[in-house]
């Protein structure tokens, strides 16, 4: 699919614009805390004019034909680009936590550290966070490292979608 940059695009939206529109496809997870598995997953990135992007992404079990059976993950955020090439993303679960993420724009590669987590009383302990984003021969990958439940930083989600809209 043919992407464009969209004339009313702010500005400072500019090292981020490869991230517009509608990513699906698949993915899989691990963690020594649960049992290996693998999902569907929809990004949506979008913008309103103003200096930031909007973000959602959903996840979901999916059935041997590919069908979505039932939903998993959700998150919803911010990406906030800053000078240097930097950029901040601030993202909401409804599972019961909220994180602050700092990180660099290297082109069409994106890497992001937590600086700060913060969580219900019924939220699961998650402490750090290392995402990677990219745009691969026209895909966007994706990968999420997790510091939860006393285990270290380590692999725990990773994807590779396909831009749709």
């Amino acid at each position: 699919m043919a992407f464009e940059i969209p004339q009313d695009l702010h500005p400072d939206l500019i090292p981020l614009a490869w991230l517009l529109g509608r990513w699906e496809g698949r993915g899989h997870g691990d963690y020594p805390t649960i049992e290996k598995f693998e999902f569907g997953q929809q990004i949506d990135f979008s913008h309103n004019g103003k200096p930031y992007l909007h973000y959602v992404s959903q996840t979901y079990v999916v059935g041997e034909d590919g069908t979505k059976e039932r939903p998993l993950a959700v998150e919803t955020g911010f990406w906030r680009p800053q000078p240097d090439n930097k950029v901040e993303v601030i993202l909401a679960h409804p599972t019961g936590f909220a994180e602050i993420w700092y990180g660099d724009i290297d082109g069409a590669k994106i890497e992001l550290q937590t600086d700060v987590i913060a969580r219900t009383v019924s939220a699961k302990e998650v402490t750090a966070g290392h995402r990677l984003y990219g745009l691969v021969k026209g895909e966007l990958l994706w990968a999420y490292d997790m510091a939860a439940e006393g285990q270290p930083l380590q692999p725990h989600l990773w994807a590779t979608l396909v831009r749709s809209s």
